[in-house]
């Protein structure tokens, strides 16, 4: 068999339908919050260790940068809470065909970004 295969894959020719991009959402946001939660935790430490680190780290988290990627990793969090609720429900069958399935999808989306700047607005 002489078949003509492509020499590579081209992943940005891909279109993904939206649960297939919410999949890999999921998983990138759950990346972030692994490699994210030590630094999150110092914060805590910090935080509750005196009154000088807390003020330390309260001018720290003034910056704009900071502030930003902490705004990413509430939208990683909220993200992957919403698609971990998503799964559940595929999982449990009540989410049965492929038409609820990319409805679930998009209101994984909705959701959470809405949420995102609801919170992002309160804590900025």
């Amino acid at each position: 068999m002489n078949k003509q295969r492509p020499k590579h894959l081209a992943l940005h020719l891909i279109n993904l339908p939206l649960p297939g991009i919410v999949s890999i959402l999921h998983r990138i946001s759950g990346l972030m919050l692994f490699f994210a939660l030590p630094l999150l935790l110092l914060m805590l430490q910090y935080s509750l260790t005196s009154i000088e680190t807390y003020t330390q780290l309260m001018a720290l988290l003034a910056n704009p940068l900071l502030k930003l990627i902490l705004l990413g990793l509430l939208w990683a969090f909220l993200h992957h809470f919403c698609a971990g609720l998503r799964y559940l429900a595929v999982d449990l069958h009540y989410v049965r065909d492929l038409a609820q399935a990319r409805n679930s999808s998009k209101v994984v989306m909705v959701v959470s970004l809405v949420l995102t700047i609801f919170l992002g607005i309160k804590l900025w």
